[in-house]
């Protein structure tokens, strides 16, 4: 039994396929990395808890004056596998989830698509 058609994967792409790529974007640069192997491992999840203890209003409601818990650490510069970069806490800032996947959407021109290695 042949598996139903589906759109390709690649942004912005519409081709139907039954695999994860259409034939025109099989040949895509190899996988993203897992997350542990970026770095968001159990340590970073520790260093995570702690910065948003210590930074816990999301920073652009709190500049207005409202009161929004953060839920996301984002980098503030994407780090892109630097590892000092990707530990500055000065390029931390406290983020609510939405907010964060739009940035890094923008920045990356797609989910995902700034961490291909």
């Amino acid at each position: 039994m042949k598996k139903p058609l589906k759109p390709c994967n690649k942004y912005g792409c519409n081709q139907l396929t039954r695999d994860k790529y259409c034939e025109s974007h099989r040949q895509l640069p190899e996988q993203r990395k897992s997350s542990n192997q970026r770095g968001y491992n159990y340590k970073w999840q520790l260093a995570r808890e702690r910065f948003l203890k210590q930074n816990p209003l999301f920073v652009h409601c709190k500049n207005e004056g409202k009161y929004i818990s953060a839920t996301v650490v984002d980098h503030i510069i994407p780090h892109k596998g630097d590892m000092k970069l990707f530990w500055d806490s000065k390029n931390c800032q406290p983020l609510c989830k939405h907010p964060h996947d739009v940035k890094t959407a923008t920045e990356d021109g797609g989910f995902g698509k700034g961490s291909i290695r």
